[in-house]
């Protein structure tokens, strides 16, 4: 089913409860973590991933198509933050340590195959061992638009989360795309390029 975002907004809702109780159990002291979180909404904050979810981080403009192709041609995604001009996409606990794996066997396809695709940029793969910077809660009143933010929002204690196939499969497509409207660049950008939010009420 083709699952299509809400037109461009400037405004990104916060996490809800559930979600922030989703986020603090990738914690080893998640009621600390929560705790915290009560006192100061607006501060973001490093938790560990391989538990409870992995992170690919990409480059932003890349980000932004792969986040279009699983939003309108796939189905969806769980949480996406920006971070200091990089998307992280959140995924399933396994990612990190699979999705090099089924990119470069793309790559291989590709190259065999002669399609001209397009490559994948490299992307970062935060696994087990690892730990990532989470947006704030609740931005800051009066601050601006933060270096960290979110696209998409945890919402819920049980987000669906993509895993290395589903990324995989939009990577490819995303890079396909970009090389496809690569002759038809604009040297004049969107407005706003960045507000874009997705519709999560048609979340799978």
């Amino acid at each position: 089913m083709s699952i299509h975002p809400y037109p461009d907004r400037s405004d990104v809702a916060g996490v809800t409860a559930e979600g922030a109780a989703w986020l603090a159990s990738a914690d080893p002291y998640p009621c600390s973590t929560l705790a915290l979180w009560r006192e100061r909404p607006d501060a973001p904050l490093v938790l560990p991933c391989g538990t409870v979810f992995d992170v690919v981080n990409m480059p932003a403009v890349f980000g932004r198509g792969l986040l279009d192709r699983m939003w309108e041609e796939g189905s969806g995604s769980g949480p996406v933050a920006v971070h200091r001009g990089r998307t992280l996409l959140f995924t399933a606990p396994g990612t990190a340590r699979l999705l090099p794996r089924l990119l470069a066997a793309a790559e291989a396809e590709e190259a065999v195959e002669r399609r001209g695709g397009g490559a994948v940029p490299p992307l970062l793969c935060h696994g087990r061992g690892d730990a990532v910077t989470v947006p704030a809660l609740r931005p800051a009143p009066g601050a601006g638009r933060p270096a960290s933010r979110w696209l998409v929002a945890p919402d819920t204690r049980r987000p669906w989360l993509p895993g290395a196939e589903a990324v995989r499969w939009a990577a490819v497509r995303s890079a396909r795309a970009a090389a496809s409207a690569a002759v038809g660049i604009s040297i004049f950008p969107r407005a706003d390029q960045g507000a874009k939010v997705y519709d999560v009420s048609r979340r799978r």
